[in-house]
């Protein structure tokens, strides 16, 4: 189990972050996990309308919070996508399958009724292993 000094936090700029009380990304010991992360770049939507375009979005901002602890989408071991219409699970996993085929980490994809942000389509998580041998 980890000690409280081998756990860190990172800060992304979701403006719930504060107001809810939660952390982007949090390493302990080997593993990173990554909150829920929607397509917002500087608050604004990226690719409204557009699951692809969404996802891609949201795993970049993930991988961005995962880059703050020297890792990169290799360190990837689980995904998970949110999505709020099931029509859109093609153009999600394209998505997916562009930036994680090469890893190949576990995912699941779940249909949900909405988000905070109703223009949003997609919402992902990032699970990373930061291990000395991490195949």
């Amino acid at each position: 189990m980890s000690s409280p000094e081998s756990v860190r936090r990172v800060q992304a700029d979701s403006p719930w972050e504060e107001t809810i009380g939660f952390a982007r990304a949090v390493a302990a010991g080997d593993r990173v996990l990554v909150s829920g992360t929607m397509p917002l770049v500087g608050g604004v939507l990226q690719g409204e309308g557009d699951p692809y375009e969404q996802t891609l979005a949201a795993f970049r901002n993930a991988l961005d919070a995962l880059r703050k602890f020297d890792l990169g989408v290799e360190s990837v071991i689980r995904t998970r996508m949110y999505l709020t219409h099931a029509r859109d699970v093609d153009e999600v996993g394209r998505a997916h399958k562009e930036l994680f085929d090469a890893v190949r980490p576990a995912a699941t994809l779940v249909v949900v009724s909405g988000f905070v942000d109703s223009r949003v389509l997609v919402e992902v998580e990032v699970e990373a292993f930061r291990g000395a041998d991490a195949t």
